[in-house]
Protein backbone atom coordinates (compact mmCIF):
# COMPACT_ATOMS: atom_id res chain seq x y z
CA UNK A 1 0.00 0.00 0.00
CA UNK A 2 2.69 2.48 1.08
CA UNK A 3 4.88 1.78 -1.99
CA UNK A 4 1.85 2.26 -4.26
CA UNK A 5 1.22 5.70 -2.71
CA UNK A 6 4.90 6.58 -3.19
CA UNK A 7 4.77 5.45 -6.85
CA UNK A 8 1.63 7.49 -7.56
CA UNK A 9 3.05 10.54 -5.78
CA UNK A 10 6.28 10.20 -7.79
CA UNK A 11 4.28 10.16 -11.04
CA UNK A 12 2.23 13.19 -10.00
CA UNK A 13 5.14 15.32 -8.73
CA UNK A 14 7.59 14.70 -11.62
CA UNK A 15 5.98 17.06 -14.18
CA UNK A 16 5.72 19.81 -11.53
CA UNK A 17 9.42 19.44 -10.63
CA UNK A 18 10.57 19.26 -14.26
CA UNK A 19 8.75 22.50 -15.05
CA UNK A 20 10.55 24.22 -12.16
CA UNK A 21 13.97 22.54 -12.75
CA UNK A 22 13.84 20.85 -9.36
CA UNK A 23 14.87 17.31 -8.46
CA UNK A 24 13.04 14.71 -6.42
CA UNK A 25 15.26 13.47 -3.60
CA UNK A 26 12.91 11.16 -1.70
CA UNK A 27 9.30 10.43 -0.73
CA UNK A 28 8.17 8.92 2.59
CA UNK A 29 4.70 7.87 3.65
CA UNK A 30 4.79 7.17 7.38
CA UNK A 31 2.53 6.98 10.42
CA UNK A 32 3.67 8.94 13.47
CA UNK A 33 1.37 8.53 16.43
CA UNK A 34 -2.19 8.76 15.11
CA UNK A 35 -1.23 10.80 12.05
CA UNK A 36 -0.08 9.86 8.55
CA UNK A 37 2.52 12.01 6.76
CA UNK A 38 3.35 12.14 3.06
CA UNK A 39 6.76 13.79 2.91
CA UNK A 40 8.25 14.88 -0.40
CA UNK A 41 11.88 16.03 -0.37
CA UNK A 42 13.01 18.21 -3.27
CA UNK A 43 16.19 20.07 -4.10
CA UNK A 44 18.18 21.87 -6.78
CA UNK A 45 21.77 22.98 -7.29
CA UNK A 46 22.43 25.74 -4.76
CA UNK A 47 19.53 24.72 -2.52
CA UNK A 48 15.81 25.34 -2.39
CA UNK A 49 13.70 27.94 -0.60
CA UNK A 50 10.40 27.91 1.25
CA UNK A 51 8.55 29.63 -1.62
CA UNK A 52 9.49 26.83 -4.04
CA UNK A 53 8.44 24.20 -1.48
CA UNK A 54 5.11 25.99 -1.03
CA UNK A 55 4.44 26.17 -4.79
CA UNK A 56 5.20 22.46 -5.27
CA UNK A 57 3.08 21.57 -2.21
CA UNK A 58 0.09 23.52 -3.52
CA UNK A 59 0.23 22.00 -7.03
CA UNK A 60 0.92 18.48 -5.75
CA UNK A 61 -1.95 18.75 -3.27
CA UNK A 62 -4.35 19.55 -6.14
CA UNK A 63 -3.08 16.55 -8.15
CA UNK A 64 -3.37 14.23 -5.14
CA UNK A 65 -6.95 15.43 -4.52
CA UNK A 66 -7.81 14.60 -8.16
CA UNK A 67 -6.14 11.16 -8.15
CA UNK A 68 -7.23 10.41 -4.56
CA UNK A 69 -4.72 7.55 -3.92
CA UNK A 70 -4.79 7.96 -0.11
CA UNK A 71 -7.98 7.02 1.70
CA UNK A 72 -7.00 8.02 5.26
CA UNK A 73 -6.41 11.60 6.41
CA UNK A 74 -2.77 12.68 6.05
CA UNK A 75 -0.49 15.70 6.16
CA UNK A 76 1.47 16.64 3.02
CA UNK A 77 4.92 18.11 3.69
CA UNK A 78 7.20 19.32 0.90
CA UNK A 79 10.67 20.33 2.02
CA UNK A 80 14.40 20.29 1.40
CA UNK A 81 16.29 17.18 2.48
CA UNK A 82 18.59 19.42 4.53
CA UNK A 83 22.33 19.20 4.88
CA UNK A 84 22.34 15.43 5.42
CA UNK A 85 20.68 14.69 2.09
CA UNK A 86 20.22 10.99 1.28
CA UNK A 87 22.23 9.69 -1.67
CA UNK A 88 19.90 7.16 -3.29
CA UNK A 89 21.63 6.31 -6.58
CA UNK A 90 25.09 5.86 -8.10
CA UNK A 91 24.44 9.15 -9.93
CA UNK A 92 23.80 10.93 -6.59
CA UNK A 93 27.07 9.54 -5.26
CA UNK A 94 29.04 10.60 -8.36
CA UNK A 95 27.68 14.16 -8.00
CA UNK A 96 29.05 14.28 -4.45
CA UNK A 97 32.65 13.13 -4.92
CA UNK A 98 34.88 15.20 -2.64
CA UNK A 99 32.17 15.67 -0.01
CA UNK A 100 31.83 14.15 3.45
CA UNK A 101 29.48 11.14 3.42
CA UNK A 102 28.10 8.58 5.85
CA UNK A 103 27.55 5.08 4.46
CA UNK A 104 25.81 2.22 6.28
CA UNK A 105 26.39 -1.31 4.98
CA UNK A 106 24.42 -4.56 4.79
CA UNK A 107 27.52 -6.48 5.88
CA UNK A 108 30.85 -5.63 7.48
CA UNK A 109 33.97 -4.53 5.63
CA UNK A 110 37.21 -4.41 7.67
CA UNK A 111 35.11 -5.23 10.75
CA UNK A 112 32.88 -2.14 10.31
CA UNK A 113 29.28 -1.74 9.19
CA UNK A 114 29.39 2.06 8.74
CA UNK A 115 31.94 4.56 7.43
CA UNK A 116 32.09 8.33 7.48
CA UNK A 117 34.65 10.21 5.44
CA UNK A 118 35.42 11.94 2.17
CA UNK A 119 34.01 10.24 -0.92
CA UNK A 120 37.13 10.01 -3.09
CA UNK A 121 35.70 8.25 -6.13
CA UNK A 122 32.87 6.17 -7.56
CA UNK A 123 33.76 3.73 -10.33
CA UNK A 124 33.05 0.16 -11.44
CA UNK A 125 30.13 -0.04 -8.97
CA UNK A 126 32.46 0.73 -6.04
CA UNK A 127 32.77 3.67 -3.65
CA UNK A 128 36.13 4.78 -2.32
CA UNK A 129 35.93 6.62 1.00
CA UNK A 130 38.86 8.16 2.85
CA UNK A 131 38.30 7.99 6.60
CA UNK A 132 40.38 8.49 9.74
CA UNK A 133 41.36 5.94 12.36
CA UNK A 134 42.83 8.00 15.20
CA UNK A 135 45.52 9.99 13.34
CA UNK A 136 45.89 7.78 10.24
CA UNK A 137 43.91 8.14 7.03
CA UNK A 138 42.73 5.00 5.24
CA UNK A 139 40.73 4.38 2.08
CA UNK A 140 38.01 1.75 2.09
CA UNK A 141 36.64 0.22 -1.10
CA UNK A 142 32.91 -0.51 -0.82
CA UNK A 143 30.97 -2.51 -3.44
CA UNK A 144 27.76 -0.59 -4.21
CA UNK A 145 25.57 -3.66 -3.59
CA UNK A 146 26.71 -3.67 0.07
CA UNK A 147 25.42 -0.10 0.64
CA UNK A 148 22.24 -0.08 2.74
CA UNK A 149 22.06 3.73 3.07
CA UNK A 150 24.22 6.67 2.09
CA UNK A 151 23.87 10.37 2.89
CA UNK A 152 25.85 13.56 3.06
CA UNK A 153 27.32 14.13 6.51
CA UNK A 154 28.04 17.37 8.33
CA UNK A 155 31.66 17.80 9.47
CA UNK A 156 32.27 19.49 12.81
Amino acid sequence: MSSNIIDITTELVHPILEEKNLELVDIDYVKEGKNWFLRVYIDKEGGIDIVECGEVSERLSEKLDEADPIKEAYFLEVSSPGVEKPLKTMEDLKKNIGKNVFVKLYEKIDGEKAFEGILQNVENDKLFIEYKIKTRKKIVEIPYEKVAKARLAVMF
